[in-house]
């Protein structure tokens, strides 16, 4: 079960792809509740992957239930969506994303610096969001830009001063983040003392998605392949195993520091394999279990 957002027709709606087949999930859930709840059309009021996590409503088992339910009225054609849609970004209102600095070792050592004592915790942007499909623009006054992937987790509830035991409580589920960044611009910040706010902040500098899955769905987020392409050739190769600090620990830190809220994005770090991206590349982030995110690079 593979839920995301998309727009048709000039709407926006939550879809959902399972088994290779890709329905109008919003629609077909109006018609699950109206039948299984006799609650009106305009009640139902959940209308984006957000409003569901807000709701405690995003979870394997309401996509498997909605599904099982057209199965079994033999409905699936009726509610499947053709290649006309375009994605869009999964949670369109986060309060916050975080990123973690250095959590591979292999990217920590390739980049000439220790693994850090504790996480390294800096700020991705909400207008720095690009949906799956969009174009990377490549600033003018950049000189080197990299590709990082990175598997994201999404909050599911409010957390502040959450232990290591109970984190995974607070976890909604996982997508798939490309930290993109202006190296050089990065470097220079970095040799002055500055924040690296800038060079991670330009527009289309944190592309997302396309799939948001539920925590249920991964039985393990520990153990995921991830894979990063660039025009057809591998770049990035690793798998979440290698984490310097585990989500729970991640989480747990970050909410000693500041609350997290429901659709907050954590970006746990890249590993090794960082490199220089040009105008005409075409990057395909792979995660296993989630999916891939694919995006163009595009002179700005």
């Amino acid at each position: 079960m593979k839920p995301f957002m998309f727009t048709i027709d000039d709407e926006t709606k939550i879809g959902l792809e399972n088994d290779g087949r890709t329905i109008d999930f919003s629609r077909a859930w109006e018609v699950y509740e109206l039948v299984n709840e006799g609650l009106p059309p305009d009640n139902i009021a959940f209308w984006s992957l957000d409003m569901m996590i807000a709701q405690d409503l995003f979870d394997l088992e309401v996509f498997s239930n909605v599904w099982s339910f057209l199965e079994a009225h033999n409905l699936l054609e009726e509610f499947k969506i053709g290649n006309e849609f375009k994605y869009e970004i999964p949670l369109f209102q986060p309060s916050k994303i975080l990123a973690l600095g250095r959590n591979y070792k292999a990217h920590a050592e390739e980049s000439g610096f220790e693994v850090p004592d504790e996480p390294i915790i800096f700020d991705k942007v909400i207008t720095s969001m690009l949906a799956h499909g969009g174009d990377i623009v490549y600033p003018q006054q950049v000189k080197r830009l990299d590709h990082e992937i990175e598997l994201a987790v999404v909050i599911g509830d409010e957390a502040k001063n959450v232990s290591i035991n109970d984190a995974w409580d607070y976890v909604a589920g996982y997508t798939i983040a490309n930290d993109i960044s202006a190296r050089d611009m990065q470097e220079r910040d970095i040799a002055q003392t500055k924040p690296w706010l800038r060079s991670k902040n330009f527009d289309t500098f944190s592309p997302i998605g396309p799939y948001l899955i539920p925590k249920d769905a991964i039985p393990d987020a520990h153990n995921l392949e991830m894979e990063l392409k660039v025009s057809g050739e591998t770049r990035q190769k690793s798998n979440t195993s290698m984490m310097v600090f585990k989500i729970p620990e991640v989480i747990s830190y970050i909410s000693e520091h500041m609350t997290l809220l429901p659709g907050d994005i954590i970006m746990t770090g890249t590993p090794e394999g960082i490199s220089a991206l040009v105008v005409g590349d075409v990057v395909e982030a792979t995660i296993e279990g989630i999916g891939t995110l694919r995006n163009t690079v595009v002179a700005g």
